[in-house]
This record gives structure tokens, C-alpha cells and sequence, in this order.
């Protein structure tokens, strides 16, 4: 019974964790004035690191358009 219980609490949060970490990168390329979509591109390995490195050196569309 606590080995049932355990697993199915570990796969209820572990779901809801991915869902999480999906909802708040889908929010910073949005915010950054990317599309919200791009945030999906996170749950690919190699590709991940490559977009955390256009977030951090690419021109944001969102202040470019506020002329910063």
C-alpha cells in the first residue's frame, strides 16, 4: 500500500513540475517578446542550451521596439 501511494504522489508531482517549468519558460519568451511557443523548445536537450544562449545574448524584440 505505501509503495502504491508513493509512486502514484511522485508521478502526480513530477507531472505537475514539467507543467510548471513549461508555463514559466512559455512566460519569459513571451516576455522577452518572443513567441510564448519557444518555451516549448526547453524540453530538448541540446536545443535548450542554445536558446538560453539567444536569451542571453540576442537583442530582445520587446526593447527593441522601445528603442533601449
Amino acid at each position: 500500500m505505501f509503495y502504491m501511494f508513493s509512486s502514484f504522489t511522485f508521478a502526480i508531482l513530477s507531472r505537475g513540475s514539467i507543467i510548471l517549468y513549461g508555463i514559466i519558460w512559455w512566460k519569459i519568451f513571451d516576455k522577452a517578446g518572443y513567441g510564448g511557443a519557444y518555451g516549448l523548445l526547453m524540453f530538448i536537450p541540446i536545443v535548450n542550451f542554445v536558446m538560453l544562449l539567444v536569451l542571453a545574448f540576442a537583442e530582445w524584440p520587446v526593447l527593441r521596439d522601445k528603442n533601449y
